[in-house]
């Protein structure tokens, strides 16, 4: 995930309200990072989730220029499994055998930064050379099947997932009329990690400095480089390995801290949008 990188600090769920027949200007529209709900919306109002889904993108830089998703990786987890997490011969985790995995890569308009393009091994020219579409109404409809296959109700999961991960789908998806069901919640396994951290330390300065990056984080817990960072499907991978480390503790915080995503906010809103005319 870019951001990671560079930044300093119930029923069957489906997509609705698709316009995926027409797809949206992608000039350059108006940023809404200062407006993001700072409130948690718990699971206390809703039914616990009953399927996470780990989420990854890759895009073409840091929120300030308005990026484009490049590749978008999902691994759909059943609770069951994360609540009885497997092990291999050795005793080391490992992925759950049932999971659901969607993994794509689009060709946006907008060019890549030169960080950007440096971190995620992508670019505008090698993604047109293989003649991959940008995100448009055939990725909507492979990610209504794909969420459709899941028990609901579902839990979005991505690391930073709050200011980055979260806001740019939410974008991308309003451009083409799209949004998650009402009933959709998210977890960012960056606060919560900090969070339970500073619950085991009573709150005291934990010894040293910890970093929470992915990588940082999977070396503390397992003694070893992640493999495939910075792709979509690797740091999923990662992600969903973090977790299971944690999945009690981590289980527990999404069914009390979860943000529902109807108040997630779009990073930036297309120049048309209507609710611009306010």
């Amino acid at each position: 995930m870019i951001v990671a990188a560079e930044a300093v600090a119930a029923p069957r769920c489906a997509l609705v309200g698709d316009r995926s027949g027409a797809d949206a200007p992608r000039a350059k529209g108006h940023s809404l990072r200062t407006c993001y709900p700072r409130g948690n919306i718990t699971m206390s109002e809703a039914p616990r989730a009953e399927t996470f889904v780990f989420l990854d993108l890759e895009a073409t830089g840091l929120p300030s220029v308005e990026p484009e998703i490049a590749e978008l990786s999902l691994f759909a987890v059943h609770r069951s499994s994360l609540e009885n997490p497997e092990h291999d011969e050795s005793g080391a985790l490992v992925l759950p055998r049932v999971l659901d995995k969607l993994t794509l890569c689009m060709c946006p308009e907008r060019p890549f930064t030169a960080k950007a393009s440096e971190i995620t091994g992508l670019s505008s020219e090698g993604l047109a050379r293989c003649r991959k579409a940008g995100f448009d109404g055939a990725v909507v409809r492979t990610l209504q099947a794909f969420l459709s296959r899941q028990a609901g109700p579902i839990c979005l999961v991505a690391h930073n997932g709050f200011d980055y991960d979260f806001p740019l789908l939410c974008a991308e998806l309003r451009r083409l009329g799209a949004r998650l069901p009402r009933d959709t919640v998210c977890l960012d396994t960056l606060p919560a990690l900090r969070g339970l951290d500073r619950a085991h330390s009573h709150g005291t300065r934990a010894r040293g400095r910890q970093g929470y990056s992915l990588g940082s984080l999977f070396h503390r817990y397992f003694r070893a480089e992640p493999s495939a960072a910075h792709s979509a499907e690797g740091d999923v991978h990662t992600l969903l390995l973090i977790f299971l480390h944690r999945a009690a503790e981590l289980l527990a915080w999404a069914d009390e801290q979860a943000r529902g995503w109807a108040h997630i906010e779009p990073m930036y809103l297309p120049p048309d949008d209507p609710s611009l005319e306010a």
